[in-house]
C-alpha cells in the first residue's frame, strides 16, 4: 500500500511535509492503561498551554488556517482537526478514551499540536492518496450519515474514490475509522518545512516508539515533500 500526495497539492502548499508512521499487527482488542493516562496528561497540559489564548490566534494553528485558505476553504467554517481539537480541550470539554490505537494518535497529537490522521490499511486496496476530488468520488461522514459528493476540486484523502477525509484535514469517514478490530494503521501527520517540521518528526518517532513499546509492533516511519511525494508501507 501507498501513501501519495498529488503534485497539484504541493502547487498550492509547497512547504507542506507530511510525516507518516505504517504499523502492522496492532491488538486494538486491549486496553492499555498507560496510554489512557498519556492521553489525560496530555488534555490537561493542553489547557494550562491555552488558557487565556483563543486557539484560532495560536502560533501552531495560525499556518493551519492560512493553508485552509491557500487551498480554498474557509477556516472559520471548516476548522483543521487539531484546531478544532484543542480548541474543545480549551474550553475544558476533554476528550473521551475510544480504544488503544485511537488513544495513541490523539495523545500525541495534542502532545506536538499537529492533525494526525488514522486509517485502516486493511480498508485500502492499493492506495491512499491526497488530492482534487474528482466527479466519482464520494463521502459518508463519521458515523454513518448521508452519503456526500465533495465539492470540485476540493483536496481530500481518497482512495479508490472513497474519500476518507474531506477538506483536508477537516473530517473523516466513517470507512477506515479504526475498531478493535484494526489491526493495520497508517498514521499521516500533517505539517509545513518552514514551521514545524521537527515537531512532525519527533511526533512520528514517538508513535513508533509508542507503537513497539505498548503493542510490540514494529513500524515505518517516513516523510513526504514536493520532491518526493509517495511513502510505500510495505
Amino acid at each position: 500500500m501507498k501513501f501519495e500526495i498529488a503534485k497539484e497539492v504541493f502547487d498550492l502548499l509547497p512547504n507542506a511535509f507530511f510525516g507518516v508512521v505504517a504499523v502492522r499487527g496492532m491488538d486494538n482488542t486491549k486496553e492499555v492503561a498507560e496510554l489512557e493516562e498519556m492521553l489525560q496528561m496530555n488534555i490537561q497540559q493542553c489547557e494550562k498551554d491555552f488558557e487565556g489564548i483563543k486557539v484560532k490566534n495560536a502560533d501552531d494553528i495560525v499556518p493551519y488556517r492560512e493553508a485552509f485558505r491557500a487551498i480554498g476553504i474557509n477556516p472559520n467554517r471548516y476548522m483543521c482537526s487539531i484546531e478544532a481539537l484543542l480548541d474543545r480541550i480549551a474550553k475544558g470539554k476533554g476528550f473521551p478514551h475510544i480504544n488503544a490505537v485511537v488513544d495513541l494518535g490523539n495523545a500525541v497529537s495534542i502532545k506536538y499540536h499537529l492533525p494526525i490522521g488514522a486509517h485502516d490499511m486493511e480498508t485500502i486496496d492499493e492506495a491512499l492518496e491526497v488530492r482534487f476530488a474528482d466527479a466519482e468520488d464520494t463521502f459518508i461522514p463519521f458515523g454513518n450519515g448521508e452519503i456526500e459528493k465533495p465539492e470540485d476540486k476540493e483536496v481530500v484523502y481518497v482512495s479508490d474514490h472513497q474519500v476518507r477525509t474531506r477538506r483536508w484535514t477537516w473530517r473523516q469517514s466513517e470507512i477506515g475509522k479504526i475498531t478493535e478490530q484494526t489491526r493495520d494503521v497508517l498514521f499521516p501527520i500533517d505539517g509545513f518545512i518552514n514551521l514545524n517540521k521537527e515537531e512532525v518528526e519527533k511526533a512520528a518517532a514517538e508513535l513508533a516508539e509508542l507503537a513497539q513499546k505498548y503493542f510490540g509492533v514494529e513500524a515505518k516511519v517516513g516523510f513526504i515533500h514536493k520532491d518526493n511525494r509517495i511513502f510505500d508501507a510495505e
